[in-house]
């Protein structure tokens, strides 16, 4: 059986780019598709260089402006461009002088931007896109329909097929389509593989690392810790690191796209407002993989399901949210301790707030912080809070309050 393709939810939104910026490029892990989604573009004229080739990339390296001469109003795509920075100023020059939009599109496993050998940023000129692993409506081949329906209140009436036992099974599965149909062991050995790859190479290639040894302690440790505020402090105790490397380190992990942050939502003055981010695993199947996570032993671990659903929940969210530049998310935690796992705010104010929760039971005391919320933080704006959970059945809690099957955000 060949490779299956899923069709990405962002195709759209490429080809949009690329009718209003010179330059496109698509950021994101590697493994997670890019190269496929630049060929399902399928667009004529168009032409791929690739710098995992070593002689594309010595090419790109020593003959940055010969490598990327192109025909005229042709696009040309250039796969995994962190490997050589040099092209960047010629990009410029080129699109400098023909202002043609749709000229060029990158792809790379890194954020450009964030790396130190980069010294042209393309503003103005470039527009970015992130592509995530495989969000599971991707997979099932559903339109991407959620949070508008959530700013509207309207949710399904009933979801099956997503108890706990389900949820826990997804995000074991994870969004790399390399790995969706491989064993539990099997995806084990491709995730070091992959991981040691990342860290021993590519990382070399890219920046200054000290210690990959401390790098990957991290990451694990960052793993464990999805969905959890982070302590630096912790971090730099376990390891004997300055706080300057923790910081650097975890700058690294964010731009390989491995690990993401949500701020602290700060959209009032109120003085309780907490300010850490939180940090989330960036792929549920990496996560699980990495931990050596058993998929048994975590249906009866709350701390562990809920951390591993909860990051499989911002994951789904999170591929929704990159389709559309008018929602943010963000995350509520104050001095009482009051919670809100997520806050997704639309360009008009209005918000939707989310929390998890692993049990198919809920009751009123689940809201009372999103009540709270919508009395005190949201008085200018509208409010829906809800509670996903891996029940079937939507149910009402009170004025815009909701518990909302966890399978309606892959609807």
């Amino acid at each position: 059986m060949g490779k299956i393709e899923y069709s990405r939810w962002v195709i759209d939104s490429v080809k949009e780019a690329l009718g209003i910026f010179r330059v496109v490029a698509i950021y994101g892990a590697r493994q997670c598709g890019k190269t496929t989604l630049a060929r399902q573009l399928a667009i004529p004229g168009s032409e791929i260089r690739s710098l995992d080739n070593s002689a594309m990339c010595r090419v790109a390296n020593e003959d940055p402006a010969g490598f990327i001469s192109k025909k005229k109003s042709h696009l040309l795509i250039i796969d995994e461009v962190q490997k050589a920075p040099v092209l960047f100023p010629e990009i410029k020059l080129v699109v400098d002088e023909n202002t043609e939009k749709g000229q060029y599109l990158l792809t790379g496993s890194a954020n450009i931007r964030e790396l130190p050998s980069v010294t042209e940023s393309l503003a103005g000129r470039m527009g970015t896109i992130r592509l995530r692993p495989l969000a599971h409506g991707e997979i099932a081949g559903n339109e991407p329909t959620f949070l508008k329906r959530a700013f509207a209140g309207d949710f399904s009436a009933t979801v099956e097929g997503y108890s706990k036992a389900d949820v826990l099974e997804l995000a074991f599965a994870g969004g790399y389509g390399e790995t969706l149909e491989m064993s539990s062991r099997a995806k084990k050995i491709w995730f070091k593989s992959y991981l040691d790859s990342l860290l021993l190479h590519d990382i070399r290639e890219l920046m200054d690392v000290r210690s990959y040894q401390i790098l990957r302690k991290m990451m694990e440790a960052l793993l464990g810790r999805s969905a959890k505020f982070v302590d630096a402090t912790e971090f730099t105790s376990a390891f004997g690191i300055k706080h300057e490397t923790f910081s650097r380190y975890l700058s690294i992990l964010k731009t390989l796209y491995l690990i993401d942050e949500v701020e602290a939502w700060h959209g009032t003055d109120y003085d309780g407002l907490g300010k850490r981010s939180k940090y989330f695993a960036a792929d549920t199947g990496m996560m699980a993989s990495l931990l050596d996570w058993n998929i048994d032993k975590v249906n009866f671990d709350s701390d562990r399901a809920g951390k591993i659903i909860e990051t499989w929940v911002y994951q789904q969210l999170a591929s929704q949210i990159d389709l559309n530049p008018d929602y943010t998310i963000s995350q509520f935690r104050d001095k009482q301790k009051r919670e809100i796992d997520f806050l997704i705010t639309a360009d008009d104010g209005n918000m939707l707030g989310v929390e998890v929760k692993s049990g198919s039971d809920v009751s009123k005391s689940d809201f009372k912080h999103l009540a709270w919320f919508r009395d005190n933080m949201s008085r200018d704006s509208a409010f829906i809070g809800i509670v996903l959970y891996t029940g079937a059945t939507t149910l009402p809690f009170g004025k815009d309050l909701y518990a909302v099957p966890i399978g309606d955000i892959c609807q």
